[in-house]
């Protein structure tokens, strides 16, 4: 089955004007109702405002479709059924005819597929604590090894292993850098406590570090951009550790594994943060969304 690209995103790709791919798990699994709707219209109002062409992506009735109508959104925002699709599920989920949000790695596939270059998300998903015994490393990460896609993150989650991640995309040549930072922003936190090796200053440098990937040959993978929340828009650090060390407690003590990790500690930080996480995690989505849309702009005046 063949993917639908929306007419709109469609005539943009193919005119060479700046198109910005969002995710859709974060609507279905990973804000809750009416956020999470909110959310994802101000994220394509934002790319909108700067220029840029949103293309939300998803699989609606076993179609995958880059570019949701305002129905659609809908769907993914409202609909109990919703399947969290990682890349290895979209021909499941194309079998099936069933509805799905697509994950990190299902995005970036299809947004690639359509030709988008551009992708912004929240956070990223990575080497989970543990994973020594479990294995349980997010798909992301290999789906970034063979994805022609810049991702423009904060970093990844706080709930997941920072430096085995970093490890993981530096052994698999995912190049990661910081913009206007040196450290790598943890999520919810401004500095996840690690450096990277490298920094963009501004939009223009992102762009033409996505461009060189190509020139170099090295345009079969993805890379990294991880944008830092300002110091003051954070969450306190101490709410932060005591809401982890509580979700991750209970997570283990009900034997909470696999794909289930991530909304179930984000449903904890959200309890234990009063809401606050909540209000941080709107933040994060729609400051990347922002960046995203500006170096895309930058990437169009380029090519």
């Amino acid at each position: 089955m063949s993917v639908a690209v929306r007419d709109e995103v469609r005539e943009a790709i193919e005119s060479g004007r700046p198109v910005v791919a969002l995710e859709s798990t974060l609507i279905s699994h990973g804000l809750p109702h009416p956020d999470n709707i909110e959310v994802a219209r101000e994220s394509e109002r934002l790319i909108r405002a700067e220029g840029a062409v949103p293309a939300t992506v998803g699989v609606v009735a076993g179609t995958p479709k880059v570019g949701l109508d305002a129905a659609e959104l809908e769907l993914m925002a409202t609909a109990g059924n919703i399947e969290k699709l990682s890349a290895r599920d979209l021909p499941v989920a194309a079998a099936k005819g069933i509805h799905g949000a697509t994950t990190v790695a299902a995005t970036a596939h299809l947004a690639a597929l359509a030709g988008i270059r551009l992708f912004a998300t929240g956070g990223l998903g990575g080497v989970h604590r543990g994973a020594r015994e479990s294995w349980d490393v997010s798909a992301d990460l290999a789906a970034l090894t063979r994805t022609p896609v810049a991702v423009v993150c904060s970093g990844v989650k706080s709930i997941l292993d920072v430096p085995a991640t970093l490890e993981y995309l530096e052994t698999s040549g995912v190049s990661v850098v910081g913009f206007r930072t040196l450290r790598f922003p943890g999520f919810y936190l401004a500095d996840s406590g690690r450096p990277v090796d490298w920094s963009v200053e501004d939009e223009d440098e992102a762009a033409r570090l996505v461009l060189a990937l190509a020139e170099l040959g090295l345009g079969r993978s993805g890379v990294v951009i991880s944008n830092p929340l300002a110091e003051e828009d954070q969450l306190d650090p101490g709410m932060h550790d005591r809401a982890l060390r509580a979700g991750i407690d209970e997570m283990e003590r009900k034997g909470v594994r696999g794909k289930d990790v991530t909304p179930f500690l984000l449903d904890r930080f959200a309890e234990e943060t009063k809401g606050e996480s909540l209000r941080v995690n709107k933040k994060i989505i729609q400051g990347n969304a922002r960046l995203a849309a500006r170096i895309a702009v930058s990437l169009a005046g380029l090519s």
